[in-house]
């Protein structure tokens, strides 16, 4: 069976179904997604239950779970106003399933091992000691060598020598990213980029143009 990892959609509903249209249906093809499917966009609400009833699969983003921290009355620091907005949208049960998403899943899809995260993997370090704000939230490694979620310094993935080829998004600064390990699919599409998404086992990439920025690109 095909597997389409699908980059950050960010609430972008239109696009997501615009993507899926080009790669086959779910339950013909296997989709992943590497997390963020919410908040920023216009229908965080459309593209969790189209995941839910497609049963597709998903790890964690930092914006899921920052939606899901909505829920602790005691969280600090408190929520943004616009993960509130899209938790207040959301089902119990589209919450739940939301919680439920892993920090990453790991495929053999017949090109070889590869493991989906959100954020990144730092280098040297197996998957299971890998820390969760790091999968979540990692972008560079620093010029002294230190796990960092700026930009700033190496890519991670640049530095990332597998044994399995990390498959990633959360970094639509630096887009689409191509290493000998890892492959970056944040393209920006709720910035008004592309929704991109990578194919085993030929690795082809398949984008979407996003119908318009919803969102101001910092």
């Amino acid at each position: 069976m095909r597997t389409v990892i699908v980059g950050d959609v960010h609430g972008c509903l239109d696009e997501l179904l615009a993507l899926v249209e080009r790669c086959g249906e779910p339950g013909d093809t296997r989709y992943v997604m590497v997390g963020d499917l919410v908040a920023k966009g216009p229908d965080s609400k459309g593209v969790v239950a189209w995941a839910r009833a497609s049963k597709v699969e998903a790890v964690l983003g930092n914006h899921d779970a920052a939606v899901l921290r909505v829920r602790d009355p005691d969280v600090d620091p408190p929520p943004k106003a616009h993960h509130v907005a899209v938790a207040a949208t959301l089902s119990d049960e589209e919450l739940a399933w939301l919680a439920a998403r892993p920090l990453w899943i790991e495929l053999d899809g017949g090109a070889g091992p590869h493991v989906v995260v959100h954020g990144g993997l730092v280098p040297g370090v197996p998957l299971a000691a890998q820390e969760r704000r790091h999968l979540l939230n990692l972008r560079s490694i620093d010029k002294h060598g230190e796990p960092s979620k700026k930009i700033e310094g190496t890519p991670w993935a640049a530095l990332w020598k597998g044994p399995s080829h990390a498959v990633f998004g959360h970094d639509a600064v630096r887009g689409l990213q191509r290493h000998p390990f890892a492959t970056g699919l944040d393209t920006g599409c709720v910035y008004g980029g592309a929704l991109t998404a990578l194919v085993l086992p030929k690795g082809d990439l398949v984008s979407i143009q996003a119908k318009r920025a919803y969102a101001p690109y910092k």
